[in-house]
């Protein structure tokens, strides 16, 4: 088989390839939009992964993993006569050019890019009202990792006003959420238990939203953080051939201390 030359057309013929149902991959052949759909959630995240850590080869290889699920997911609908690559790329093209009016049309620019997003986000609103999503909240993926998701759900609500007017209201709702939640424990109910995690939560992303911060970027710098630290109290007792299950907790929290001391000489 002679594959074309331009890199798009030659990783889309490489793809029907991969699912020729006499000569394709068999394990690419039984593959389905629900099974890829993990796996193009995997990527992204791996996307953004080599974004944090810097690593510009890195991304180059994952971007690379990222188009082959869009292609790989628009091979399988031409499949089925739903769509083809093309479609995607001309419905992406569309949708770029009708909520950049300010770009590609008559409309004049915002003076700030805050003001130009709430005109996306108002343009984004008229769409879903022509696709008969009436509600505020329709469209907000329910696959996005949960704080991420409740982040959008209160900015959504946020827009038509139904919103605390300042953190102050949100820190009063945490600590009424954190007493709930003390109570619940007390009564050894899990499932109110886990349910109240969930209310605190929801509140904190909606303060993080509130504050300006992503929560999942929080949430993953904290994380970040917490393994360097760590890997402190693991080296330090390394030095003594000890292992952090050889340690204890007062010994483990004063290196934890010194981890801490450590960051704020290094900021």
């Amino acid at each position: 088989m002679t594959l074309p030359d331009a890199p798009l057309d030659r990783l889309n013929a490489i793809m029907a390839r991969l699912r020729d149902p006499e000569t394709g991959c068999p394990w690419d052949l039984e593959q389905s939009f629900q099974t890829i759909a993990p796996y193009t959630l995997e990527e992204a995240y791996e996307v953004a992964d080599a974004i944090q850590r810097g690593d510009m080869a890195d991304l180059k290889s994952e971007l690379g993993d990222l188009l082959f699920q869009v292609v790989f997911h628009a091979r399988m609908a031409e499949e089925q006569g739903l769509f083809a690559f093309d479609d995607v790329a001309a419905a992406m093209a569309d949708k770029l050019v009708r909520r950049h009016p300010h770009v590609f049309g008559d409309e004049t620019p915002h003076a700030d890019a805050v003001s130009q997003k709430a005109r996306w986000e108002d343009i984004k609103a008229a769409e879903r009202k022509e696709r008969a999503q009436h509600g505020v909240l329709d469209d907000v993926p329910v696959a996005l990792p949960a704080l991420a998701r409740a982040a959008k759900l209160t900015k959504r609500a946020a827009r038509v006003g139904f919103d605390w007017p300042s953190t102050d209201e949100v820190f009063d709702k945490l600590e009424e959420e954190a007493a709930e939640l003390k109570v619940e424990i007390a009564s050894g109910d899990l499932e109110t238990v886990r349910e109240e995690v969930g209310d605190l939560l929801f509140v904190l992303a909606n303060l993080a939203r509130k504050l300006g911060v992503e929560p999942e970027d929080a949430l993953s710098a904290a994380n970040a953080k917490f393994i360097r630290r760590f890997h402190h109290i693991e080296a330090e007792l390394a030095r003594d051939g000890r292992t952090p299950d050889q340690s204890d907790l007062a010994e483990m929290d004063a290196l934890w201390n010194a981890a801490k001391a450590i960051d704020k000489t290094a900021t």
